[in-house]
């Protein structure tokens, strides 16, 4: 339940903000849950083992031990009122951890001190610079048994440049391990060495961007840093520096160093490069830059979304501009019917601290208003209707799920469901295949789709059945042919009597998902009535749905009707679809009739290094590689053409030859004739369904 807040009164320049992002196993939730403690916002730390942190409350995470949502929470420090966000590590979960870039001033992305850089430490950084953050590195697990924290920053160095300079540094004495500042300090021992070579470089970096600072540094020798506040800030925005700090989530060791540094030297709204704005849309798009200033009209983005079975829709917003208010009235996007902040609450995990109102910067919640969703801008002046944030670089979900409940006539619901968890995870996907007749959900990897699943049978008690989404094979003719049915049936009264001569014949080969069809009446004399021709067409539209030799649709063909007969009496409608199926089934297995296959257009991006492992892989696999071209400084994409069912586990397989750094997006390219081996795997046991 809702709780009244602390009267903490703050300004605009008293918030700072930050996403905790990186590899899973980092120890972003144990640091969260440490930085909590160590303010004072708790009193007493959670564990994952123990399943109750304030971060990780969803009952699926407790149970699986690691999170899979990002979580807001909020803490005071120093007379600062500091919004944070733990996210999930996990490539199948950037639908979480990415939303959080929007809604925060600073990216700190933990680095295990186990494990150095992993995949995920360097999309973070890449993601967090394009968005224009600043940036922080923290080195967590510095206690670890082993650990070589001074080769580590060597590593760090040499993958993101020697802007990444230490405002503190690990410090053991007496057997146990803590920090000591290196910024303010200009003198002192670290288990690096004098604590003088790294604030000398500290300080060299930082009036690098100010040339009257620098004019004092060469003429002094050095500079107090408590002068160094703005030229630091620069720095921060600029990307000149990256500060890396060192902690223990475990045994608390830097923690306290660590909020003393978000509180001093983190940029607050005013100190951050602007949100990316747009106005408009596509190439028409014009930037426009928002002020935090509380005075101004509002302008607040949705960067999370959660709909809630029992609770109902919850919208996390960012405050940018103006402030929010209970009781105020504001616009969803270019909607025309306001909505009444009628409870505004800043978020403790799953804990709702009702407030009175939200500043710019700051990261509030609205409850029950089925008019947001996640991405939108919420303002309050009718110049804003056609705003919104510089969309994020969400991967293309690929990874399908065929899913139907387990009780018929449930399709609907299941619908409803599928629809509300894509609400809250902008890298879900559904669609209905109308070749197939599925429902397919797509995502991000196996684990994301499990979590899927888990999430309907836990949270919404809804039992379905799945399986790999199936192949929209097609079938075509390459040659022309006659086919000829004479359908006569007696029963005691009216029979039924329907005769069709007709020729089937090959279109050029439709692209992309199109499917070319003709029908052509060329039947003279009356041989078969008008009336009846549709009803022919009738038929030979039912088979070409059933399929001829593997039940896939027929396409690219064109049928003429040339001749028939009829009865005076027993001629009815049913026998000339009858005769019009049967018809174009014997007319279709004297054409050559081949099986089609769906051929992708598919983009792999992957490390310089695994690039000879990729394409032969793809080659293996039936694969034409199209080319290649330098993506970033290290990592190359792929261009190539694959069936695409030669892509079933195709993620699993990228992992491997990637260290899980590949990912890729596929569109559909044409469909292609599939090898014969395959086309008689697909034919056999396969029956028409020709009976009348």
């Amino acid at each position: 339940m809702p709780s009244p807040s602390k009267a903490v009164t703050v300004s605009v320049t008293d918030i700072r903000s930050f996403a905790l992002v990186g590899a899973a196993g980092a120890g972003k939730t144990c640091l969260a849950e440490a930085l909590l403690l160590a303010s004072g916002a708790i009193n007493s730390a959670g564990s994952l083992a123990r399943g109750n942190t304030v971060s990780d409350f969803d009952p699926l995470e407790r149970r699986l031990l690691h999170s899979l949502n990002a979580a807001v929470m909020h803490t005071e420090w120093l007379g600062r009122r500091i919004h944070f966000i733990d996210t999930p590590g996990a490539a199948d979960f950037l639908g979480q951890s990415l939303p959080a870039l929007a809604a925060v001033d600073t990216a700190a992305v933990l680095i295990d001190a186990v494990n150095g850089i992993e995949p995920m430490t360097r999309r973070m950084m890449k993601l967090a610079a394009e968005r224009g953050l600043d940036q922080m590195l923290i080195v967590n697990k510095i206690d670890a048994p082993g650990v070589d924290l001074a080769a580590l920053l060597a590593q760090i160095q040499a993958e993101f440049g020697r802007r990444c300079l230490p405002l503190n540094l690990p410090l053991t004495e007496a057997g146990s391990t803590g920090v000591v500042d290196c910024f303010y300090r200009r003198h002192g021992h670290s288990d690096f060495g004098p604590v003088e070579a790294a604030h000398r470089a500290l300080v060299e970096q930082v009036v690098e961007v100010d040339a009257g600072f620098v004019e004092r540094y060469l003429e002094d020798g050095d500079i107090d840093a408590t002068e160094l506040h703005a030229p630091l800030e620069q720095a921060l925005r600029e990307g000149h520096l990256i500060p890396v700090c060192f902690v223990s989530a475990h045994s608390g060791a830097g923690v306290a160093e660590l909020l003393d540094v978000i509180a001093h030297l983190l940029p607050n709204p005013g100190e951050c490069n602007p949100p990316n704005f747009l106005k408009g849309e596509g190439d028409a798009a014009t930037p426009i830059q928002s002020l935090p200033d509380s005075a101004r009209h509002v302008l607040a983005h949705v960067f999370k979304l959660s709909v809630d079975p029992y609770v109902g829709k919850l919208g996390v917003l960012r405050v940018h501009q103006g402030t929010i208010s209970t009781g105020c009235q504001l616009y969803v996007g270019d909607g025309r019917k306001p909505i009444r902040v009628t409870h505004l609450y800043r978020l403790q995990g799953k804990s709702h601290v009702e407030v009175a109102q939200a500043l710019p910067g700051e990261l509030c919640a609205i409850a029950k208003v089925d008019e947001l969703q996640f991405d939108a801008v919420l303002h309050d002046a009718a110049e804003d209707d056609h705003l919104h944030l510089k969309p994020l670089p969400f991967p293309t979900p690929v990874h399908g799920l065929a899913i139907a409940p387990q009780r018929r006539g449930d399709e609907q619901r299941l619908w409803e469901i599928l629809t509300k968890l894509v609400d809250e995870d902008p890298c879900l996907r559904i669609a209905h295949a109308v070749s197939t007749n599925e429902t397919v959900v797509y995502g991000l990897g196996e684990l994301h789709l499990r979590m899927l699943l888990e999430r309907l049978r836990e949270v919404h008690r809804f039992e379905v059945e799945t399986h790999p989404p199936r192949i929209a094979y097609r079938e075509t003719v390459t040659a022309a042919a006659e086919g000829h049915c004479r359908h006569k049936k007696q029963s005691g009264g009216a029979g039924q009597f329907g005769e069709v001569w007709l020729r089937v014949e090959p279109l050029p080969r439709s692209q992309g998902d199109g499917a070319a069809f003709e029908f052509v009446d060329a039947v003279k004399g009356g041989t078969i009535p008008g009336v009846y021709i549709p009803a022919v067409e009738k038929g030979v539209r039912e088979a070409m749905a059933a399929g001829a030799i593997s039940g896939h649709p027929v396409v690219d063909l064109r049928v003429t009707v040339f001749d028939g007969k009829h009865h005076s009496v027993d001629s009815k409608e049913i026998a000339f679809v009858t005769a019009g199926r049967k018809a174009f089934l014997a007319a279709i297995r004297q054409a050559s009739p081949i099986v089609l296959e769906p051929i992708v257009d598919v983009e792999v991006d992957v490390p310089e290094a695994a690039m000879g492992d990729v394409t032969g892989d793809l080659a293996s696999h039936r694969g034409r590689v199209a080319g290649s071209e330098q993506a970033t400084a290290g990592s190359m994409q792929i261009r190539a053409q694959v069936p695409l069912s030669e892509l079933a586990g195709y993620q699993t397989r990228l992992n491997a030859m990637t260290s899980g750094e590949g990912r890729y997006t596929l569109a559909l390219s044409h469909y292609e004739a599939v090898p014969p081996v395959l086309q008689q795997q697909l034919m056999a046991g396969y029956t028409v369904r020709d009976e009348a």
